[in-house]
């Protein structure tokens, strides 16, 4: 083990060691074709809808689309803090990251992760005045309105992301430094410290599964009002269209928060299951977003429809 001095953070553990996803060793290949193809399809997807977002009037103008391309922007960045490391262990390369990594991994998914819990509240708080306050929507959810939400996210999201490295890094690490885990993730690398970690265990319970708990509560009940209002459409279409819609967003949190929770809530915990159950939020939501958000979305696909065809003439003129 490579071990040095850094009293600036109070450590001797220079480098950690991810073990990643548990597999078998006849897996590997075809794990790493899994998840690079994901890894793609999650970064051009996300850009599809953040370009068609800004490219199209119709859409970077209106609330929900503003909170559409910042969610699609979140889910590049979050998937690429975690899902190359992943790669990268199913590869004959070093599955070492020096301290300084794992205290920006660290850092860098919190902050965006916690951004994104936060900002799945303000569409779910957008769609919920867009249908059951139709009338005042303009008023209530305008876009100076929207802009400071997303601030918001990203301003909370910055000081949880903080706050979470600054105490878990705060622990001198005087080895072991085998991470068991496939990211640098606060329950996995609280496990190495070589001092008590209640105070940490505490602040991340209170912190992440409270808060995301809460956040999903508050969804949830948006969704419950939106439903109710649903219910009050005569015409069975409409109907339909707004419960596929509705159940297509709800699926995509619930696989976001739940496993969130399960993780979170229970950190001083450990569980065969945790590697498996945080791909969802990790890997499976930043890949789902452009699918659901914007497959099933008719704005979107008119969008797509109209900058391509422009592109088309824009092509037959030249």
């Amino acid at each position: 083990m490579n071990k040095t001095n850094n009293t600036s953070l109070d450590t001797t553990v220079t480098e950690f060691i991810l073990l990643g996803l548990s597999h078998p060793p006849n897996l590997k290949i075809l794990l790493f074709l899994v998840f690079f193809i994901i890894y793609i399809l999650t970064q051009l997807g996300n850009l599809l809808i953040l370009l068609t977002v800004w490219a199209d009037p119709k859409l970077h103008a209106r609330p929900m689309y503003i909170l559409l391309g910042v969610l699609s922007f979140l889910d590049m960045s979050f998937s690429s803090v975690i899902v190359p490391r992943i790669i990268l262990n199913f590869t004959p390369a070093s599955k070492a990251i020096p301290f300084g990594g794992c205290v920006a991994q660290l850092y860098f998914s919190h902050f965006l992760g916690s951004t994104q819990c936060f900002l799945y509240t303000v569409m779910a708080y957008d769609r919920y005045l867009a249908i059951c306050q139709p009338l005042r929507y303009p008023v209530l959810m305008n876009g100076r309105l929207c802009i400071v939400l997303v601030a918001g996210a990203w301003v909370t999201g910055s000081i949880h992301g903080s706050i979470q490295a600054t105490l878990t890094f705060r622990l001198p690490y005087c080895g072991p430094n085998q991470v068991d885990h496939f990211y640098c993730d606060i329950p996995a690398v609280l496990r190495l410290a070589c001092a008590d970690t209640t105070v940490n265990e505490l602040v991340t319970f209170v912190d992440i599964g409270v808060v995301a708990a809460s956040c999903f509560m508050l969804i949830l009940l948006s969704y419950a009002n939106i439903v109710h209002a649903i219910l009050k459409i005569r015409m069975a279409d409409g109907r339909r269209r707004a419960f596929s819609t509705c159940g297509s967003h709800l699926t995509v949190v619930t696989i976001y928060y739940v496993p969130c929770i399960f993780i979170y809530l229970r950190a001083d915990s450990k569980s065969p299951f945790d590697g498996a159950v945080a791909v969802f939020y990790t890997v499976v939501t930043p890949l789902l977003n452009p699918l659901i958000y914007t497959l099933r979305n008719q704005d979107m696909k008119s969008a797509l429809k109209r900058i391509a065809t422009s592109r088309g003439a824009t092509d037959k003129n030249k």
